[in-house]
């Protein structure tokens, strides 16, 4: 037998990371998988005597009773000594463990989002009050995780344990710098580092994200996303086939996609993937998480797999985060597969002085001299009646006024939305179809607020 041990506490990064997805979910599964590891891998009073090759029912006999039902049914209460009778609560608060109760449920319901009373409700269940079938499906998590090697239809233990979330806090440090380096940009990641701790037992930085996605799908958010690990674990990265909810389309709509990322974006999570867009308009598309239905591996010679999606595999030259990045950085939106084009806009000298010229936009929102803009616009179109337009917009505004121009995404929701923000105080002067989008809004509004009849 091989002398592995683990001793890890059922800490919320270690149960999140059992969990697979949504550990609210997943709760029962993730504590009763902590359980199975201490039963295979424990110190001399957890571990079970099993030979390093062995089956589920050998595991079955060792770790019930003899009297423990054989059936496919979840067992009844048929010995109070019989580990299926056990509650959740008594396997986590066993005095041997060590874990402060209070403190350990306060951490897990703030994690998850759940309340006192919910997590209660699963503390009282049994937790090996299962059917034999789940059973042998935690043992095949524990495969898929790299705990055990399955073959000849038996179960063997690792010579190395799998990397997994330990209860130390170096490395909880190191695991939270290394989230402030993916996931936030390079100023407010140091403000994140330099007040991530408590000051005198006091948590002094907060962040708060607006989260549009309805709870409802919450959990199913965060099984996509650990759907999506276990896919770009592979090698080589399968496409896949999702099934989309497009708000676009009006209908639920297939599509044939490479997956690249995941970008938390203006108050959703998004899949950036290159393929079929919904509308089938564009190669890469922005699909939000929470509007999949469903998603499915296929392999890379499946005929659904759209052309220039196979073109890229066969010249082994998949889309790449990369890409994405470069594209981002040219042009002003997130839907950075969108043509770029040139936006010319006008705040007022005051409204420029508080809340704009200070303000990082992007690498493309630069103010410009009234004097230089009819050679910006000559530059940008060829249309002499658009050209004239501008002129005569210009010729009417301010040259003290603040002006600025940058390349947008044209069509990105996301930068309509922060036009209709600005309101008012700012002015689209060109393109001039983007400022005929803008005015029909705002006489529409008008309207709304000055139609008494």
């Amino acid at each position: 037998m091989l002398e592995q041990f683990f001793l890890e506490t059922p800490h919320v990064e270690l149960l999140q990371w059992f969990a697979r997805g949504s550990l609210k979910q997943n709760l029962p599964r993730a504590i009763r998988l902590w359980i199975w590891l201490l039963s295979l891998y424990g110190d001399s009073g957890e571990r079970l005597p099993l030979e390093d090759g062995f089956t589920y029912a050998q595991w079955r006999d060792r770790f019930f009773l003899s009297s423990h039902p054989k059936d496919e049914a979840i067992p009844q209460l048929h010995d109070v000594n019989c580990n299926c009778a056990k509650l959740t609560a008594e396997w986590l608060f066993h005095s041997r463990f060590g874990i402060a109760e209070a403190e350990w449920k306060n951490t897990l319901t703030s994690h998850v989002g759940m309340v006192a009373r919910e997590l209660d409700e699963i503390l009282q269940q049994r937790l090996f009050g299962v059917t034999r079938r789940s059973l042998q499906a935690d043992l095949q998590i524990l495969v898929d995780l790299g705990w055990l090697v399955y073959t000849n239809r038996k179960y063997y233990r690792v010579r190395e344990f799998p990397v997994y979330p330990i209860n130390n806090s170096d490395d909880k440090n190191s695991v939270r710098l290394l989230a402030y380096e993916n996931f936030m940009q390079e100023d407010l990641r140091a403000i994140a580092q330099n007040n991530s701790d408590k000051i005198n037992g006091v948590q002094r930085f907060f962040i708060h994200l607006d989260y549009v996605i309805p709870k409802i799908t919450i959990d199913m958010v965060e099984n996509w996303q650990w759907k999506l690990k276990e896919i770009w674990a592979n090698n080589p990265i399968p496409p896949i086939k999702i099934i989309y909810s497009s708000a676009r389309v009006g209908s639920n709509i297939n599509c044939v996609i490479f997956p690249v990322c995941i970008y938390y974006f203006q108050r959703a999570v998004y899949l950036c993937g290159y393929g079929e867009s919904p509308d089938r308009s564009t190669d890469w598309y922005n699909f939000r998480l929470d509007r999949i239905q469903g998603i499915n591996p296929l392999n890379w010679h499946h005929p659904a797999i759209p052309e220039n999606l196979q073109k890229r595999y066969q010249k082994q030259n998949l889309p790449h985060v990369d890409e994405i990045a470069i594209a981002m950085d040219k042009a002003w939106g997130f839907d950075f597969y969108l043509p770029p084009r040139l936006m010319i806009l006008r705040f007022d000298e005051d409204y420029d002085r508080r809340y704009i010229k200070h303000s990082n936009r992007h690498s493309t929102f630069i103010r410009v001299k009234y004097e230089n803009l009819e050679k910006i616009i000559s530059k940008a179109t060829n249309e002499p009646q658009e050209i004239q337009a501008f002129l005569d917009i210009l010729k009417k505004r301010d040259r003290h006024d603040a002006y600025y121009q940058v390349m947008y995404r044209h069509k990105d929701n996301g930068i309509i939305m922060r036009l209709r923000a600005w309101g008012a105080k700012c002015e689209v002067i060109f393109p001039s179809d983007l400022r005929a989008i803008r005015a029909e809004e705002i006489a529409a509004e008008f309207k709304l607020y000055h139609d008494y009849n």
